[in-house]
C-alpha cells in the first residue's frame, strides 16, 4: 500500500449487532501508516454486505440508500483530504476526519511555544517536583534554541513538523562552533530539547520523533578528585585570608560528606540526627532527585561543623553562606596557592568523597551509590567504573605478590 495515498475502507462491525440483527458500518481511514475509524450511522443486515466490492446487495430501497450515503461519505472524505494536501505541509488521519466533519483541525504548534508550555508548567512545580536550578537550565536551553533559530534561519520560531535530524545536527554544530560549548554541555542542551519534543509527541502535536535516528556523541567521563596526599595537604594548610580558609573548610567538609552544593548550603541542625547505631548521621533529601539519603558524620566533617558552631553562622545554617560562583572562584585561588594543577570545583569534593574516602577504602559500590543519594546504581557505576577497575588492579597486584612468595 502506498502510505502517501489515502485509503478509505468501509468495515462491518458484526460484533455490535442491534436487536434487529443489523450491524453498524464504520469508515476506516488509513494514511501515512496511521488509522482513524469512525461511525457512519448506517446499519445493514450482514448477509447484504459485500466487503470486496464495498457495496450493499441486492439492489432495493434500503441497500440503494446505504450505497448512496457511503458514496457521499467517500466523496466528502476525499475532498477533505485534497484540501489538506493544498493547505498544510503535514497532517494525519485525525486532521482528515476533523476537516470532513467541518471542525477546526489541530493547530500547528511551534517549538518555542511548547518550550514555554513546558517551562510554565515546571515553574509552578518548583519546590514540589523541581528545583529553581533545574528550571533555570530549561530557561537557558530555550535561550540557546532561540539564538540558534535566529542565527540559522533568521526566525523567531519554527513549526514542530519542520524539526528533523538535519535540524538537530545543525543545532549541535551551532552549540559547538558558535557557543563554544564542550560536548558534555552540548549533550545536556540536546537532552533538554529532547524533553520538549517528547512533550509535543505526548500531546499529539507531532506524530514522528525527529530524535529517532539521532545519536549523541559519547563523552568519556573523567573523574577529577583529590588524592589522599592532596587532601592531606589541603587539610594541613592554613590560609591567611579568612574567605579562603572558610571555603577550604567547607570543601573539606564536603570531601568527607559528599554533600552537593545545594545540600551543603541548606544544612541545618535538624539534618543532624542520632542513627540506629547511636552514631551521628546527616539526614537529608537530595533537591535534584527528591531521594532521601543518610551519611555518617565522619570525624573530619564533625570537626568543621563544631568550628562554625563556635564562630556562628546566619539563618540557622551550620556552615557559612556563599554563592556557588564565589565558592568555585575561591577554589581556583586555593588550587593555585597549593600548586594543584586540577580544576577544583565544589563537585570535586563530592568526587573525592566517593573515591579517596569511600572506594579507595574498599566501601562497596552499592553503599557509595546510597551515600551519594544517586537515583540509580547505574549512575554511580557510569562515573566511577574506572576507579573501581583501578582498585581491583591494586588488589590483584597484591594477590600476585602474595602468591609469588609461596
Amino acid at each position: 500500500m502506498n502510505i502517501h495515498k489515502l485509503n478509505i475502507l468501509f468495515v462491518l462491525s458484526k460484533s455490535r449487532k442491534r436487536k434487529d440483527s443489523k450491524a453498524p458500518i464504520t469508515c476506516r481511514l488509513t494514511y501515512m501508516d496511521l488509522r482513524k475509524q469512525f461511525a457512519t450511522g448506517l446499519f445493514i443486515n450482514p448477509d447484504n454486505w459485500h466487503n470486496k466490492e464495498q457495496i450493499a446487495k441486492p439492489p432495493d430501497e434500503d441497500n440503494n440508500f446505504i450505497n448512496t450515503q457511503l458514496s457521499l461519505i467517500k466523496q466528502e472524505v476525499n475532498q477533505a483530504f485534497l484540501f489538506l494536501k493544498v493547505q498544510k505541509s503535514s497532517f494525519d488521519t485525525d486532521d482528515i476526519y476533523l476537516q470532513y466533519k467541518g471542525e477546526n483541525i489541530k493547530i500547528e504548534k511551534k517549538l518555542l511555544e511548547v518550550f514555554n508550555m513546558h517551562n510554565d508548567s515546571m515553574n509552578k512545580l518548583i519546590g514540589i517536583e523541581y528545583t529553581k536550578s533545574t528550571y533555570s537550565k530549561f530557561i537557558e536551553a530555550k535561550s540557546h534554541t532561540t539564538d540558534f533559530l535566529k542565527y540559522k534561519y533568521n526566525k523567531k520560531d519554527i513549526n514542530l513538523i519542520d524539526i528533523n535530524l538535519k535540524f538537530l545536527l545543525e543545532y549541535e554544530l551551532y552549540l559547538k562552533s558558535e557557543k563554544k560549548h564542550k560536548q558534555i554541555t552540548i549533550n545536556k542542551s540536546i537532552q533538554r530539547l529532547r524533553k520538549i519534543i517528547k512533550l509535543a509527541l505526548s500531546e499529539g502535536f507531532i506524530i514522528t520523533d525527529p530524535f529517532l535516528l539521532y545519536k549523541p556523541k559519547r563523552v568519556e567521563n573523567q573523574v577529577v578528585f583529590l588524592t589522599p596526599k592532596e587532601l592531606r595537604k589541603l587539610e594541613e594548610h592554613k590560609f591567611s585570608q579568612p574567605r579562603l580558609q572558610q571555603v577550604c573548610d567547607m570543601f573539606i567538609f564536603c570531601c568527607y560528606s559528599g554533600l552537593p552544593y545545594n545540600e551543603m548550603s541548606s544544612l541545618t541542625q535538624r539534618n543532624i540526627i542520632k542513627g540506629f547505631d547511636n552514631n551521628t548521621w546527616i539526614d537529608m533529601y537530595r533537591q535534584k532527585t527528591k531521594k532521601q539519603f543518610k551519611i555518617p558524620l565522619l570525624p573530619q566533617a564533625k570537626k568543621i561543623l563544631d568550628k562554625y558552631k563556635t564562630e556562628g553562622t546566619r539563618l540557622n545554617k551550620l556552615l557559612p553562606i556563599i554563592t556557588n560562583q564565589k565558592f568555585n572562584s575561591y577554589l581556583k585561588e586555593i588550587a593555585e596557592i597549593l600548586g594543584f594543577e586540577k580544576n577544583l570545583t565544589h563537585h570535586t569534593a563530592r568526587k573525592t568523597f566517593a573515591t579517596t574516602v569511600l572506594l579507595y577504602n574498599d566501601v562497596p559500590m552499592e553503599i557509595v551509590s546510597e551515600l551519594l543519594g544517586h537515583s540509580k546504581m547505574s549512575v554511580t557505576q557510569a562515573h566511577y567504573a574506572k576507579v573501581v577497575q583501578s582498585k581491583v588492579s591494586e588488589h590483584v597486584s597484591k594477590l600476585n605478590k602474595k602468591l609469588s612468595r609461596k
